[in-house]
């Protein structure tokens, strides 16, 4: 059959319209070119929560199941294939999957669970980097513009990222401007491929011969019999979920400016409601990784043969009227029902960390800046054009700072702001240098 494309302007502009659409057409399946390559869409809840717990054990992540690329029919320079290459836990199932999913709990114990002396560490350390970007807005004096997202919402998730690797901080801004390659489908998304499994892989060797404490070294505590090969594939998904955290965090705050209510709501600790309602409302990853049936099966109005690509849309199941409409948008508490993390066993295994990064981040900035107004309509916005995620390329805001966070003999000069710490060393020697991010954030604050 004929298929529409769905990446369009109108898909960038509103997404939310083309899925309406879509629903209106094809029902809660529809059948859809990516990128050249025809796919089935699924947009319905329950169809997409039903893919994802996979119950009856039919659908499989396993890209060997793809029937076109089997078959040759994928073209060698489509611009997603990267991602599909990558051959981590993301894309394993059965025993494999499950073993790699004991060492990434594992692993990732000491800094999500908060009687771990890691991750109280790690909690003070978050809150010291909100400050400290905080603080080089505040270089500024005492009002002025800023890119959120360049000087705030991108840059926090990236110290985390650093310091649970042990990555410089120059190293750590390469990484994740790959992984946006990558998940954008940009056109060196190969290149950038080549440079995230290097950069990973020289890690993963660092860390065997000089193990200490950070996320790779756990991950070889908890599974002694990683090879390099898989424990680089396997580090590849943190940045990718700090990547997910910086858009949410991008997302709760335009959710704040745009709603009086919301903002209000944060004075009374509604802050991991707010940050629960944006993942609802506008999910930072939107559009999941292909699922492969192993076998034909009836789905909306269709029936998809074994081995054609599922993709699974988050944000168009959370406005499924059979599911949107039972939700009270006015609400300050908003349901966990939504699929933002995922269910089933690809769930993110990541949610605490993502959603403190979230929380700190919001909690910190608007405890700072008494005033923040967007700098554009919120309708002109510039959004990423990912096939994956709906996330913010800048996030242009005028501010004020909270009188409390400008001492009076410095408002409006650039004065006292709170000092930054000196990088930290962990004992394996490997320093966390935020000179090059700093370098460069001070670049933004001086060239607007």
């Amino acid at each position: 059959m004929s298929v529409e494309p769905l990446l369009t302007r109108a898909y960038d502009a509103d997404p939310a319209l083309v899925h309406e659409r879509l629903r209106g057409r094809y029902g809660p399946v529809a059948p859809l070119d990516l990128l050249g390559v025809p796919v089935w869409f699924v947009l319905g809840y329950e169809e997409v929560l039903n893919v994802l717990q996979n119950k009856g054990g039919i659908w499989s992540k396993d890209v060997d199941r793809w029937r076109a690329s089997a078959e040759g029919r994928i073209p060698a320079d489509w611009p997603l294939l990267p991602v599909f290459q990558i051959n981590n836990s993301a894309f394993s199932e059965g025993a494999a999957q499950r073993r790699l999913r004991a060492a990434w709990t594992q692993a990732l114990a000491p800094f999500q669970d908060q009687s771990h002396p890691q991750a109280q560490l790690l909690e003070r350390d978050i809150e010291q980097y909100a400050d400290d970007l905080i603080g080089v807005l505040a270089e500024g004096g005492s009002t002025g513009f800023a890119d959120l997202a360049a000087q705030y919402a991108r840059p926090l998730p990236l110290m985390v990222a650093n310091r649970m690797l042990g990555f410089t901080a120059a190293r750590g801004e390469e990484v994740v401007m790959d992984i946006w390659r990558l998940v954008d489908a940009g056109p060196d998304s190969a290149a950038a491929f080549e440079r995230l499994y290097a950069a990973m892989t020289e890690l993963a060797a660092t860390v065997r011969d000089r193990p200490g404490d950070d996320l790779a070294s756990y991950m070889i505590a908890a599974n002694p019999g990683f090879t390099l090969d898989e424990l680089a594939r396997e580090l590849l998904m943190l940045p990718g979920l700090l990547d997910f955290t910086a858009s949410l965090v991008c997302n709760v705050v335009v959710e704040v400016v745009a709603n009086p209510d919301v903002r209000a709501s944060l004075s009374v600790g509604a802050i991991d409601e707010t940050v629960n309602r944006v993942a609802l409302l506008n999910p930072p990853m939107a559009n999941l990784t292909f699922r492969f049936p192993r076998a034909d099966v009836k789905m909306g109005n269709y029936t998809i043969a074994a081995g054609d690509p599922v993709m699974l849309s988050v944000a168009a199941a959370h406005a499924d009227p059979r599911f949107a409409g039972a939700l009270d948008r006015q609400a300050i508490r908003s349901t966990r029902a939504h699929l933002a993390w995922g269910a089933g066993p690809h769930s993110c295994l990541g949610q605490r960390l993502a959603v403190q990064i979230a929380t700190t981040a919001v909690r910190r900035l608007f405890a700072r800046l008494s005033k923040v107004k967007l700098a554009l309509p919120s309708d002109q916005l510039p959004w990423r054009p990912s096939p994956f995620m709906r996330a913010l390329r800048s996030l242009p805001v005028q501010y004020e700072l909270a009188e409390s966070y400008v001492p009076a003999a410095g408002r409006g000069t650039g004065g006292d702001v709170p000092a930054a710490r000196p990088a930290p060393a962990d004992e394996s020697g490997r320093t966390a240098s935020r000179s090059g991010l700093w370098g460069f954030l001070r670049g933004l604050r001086r060239g607007r």
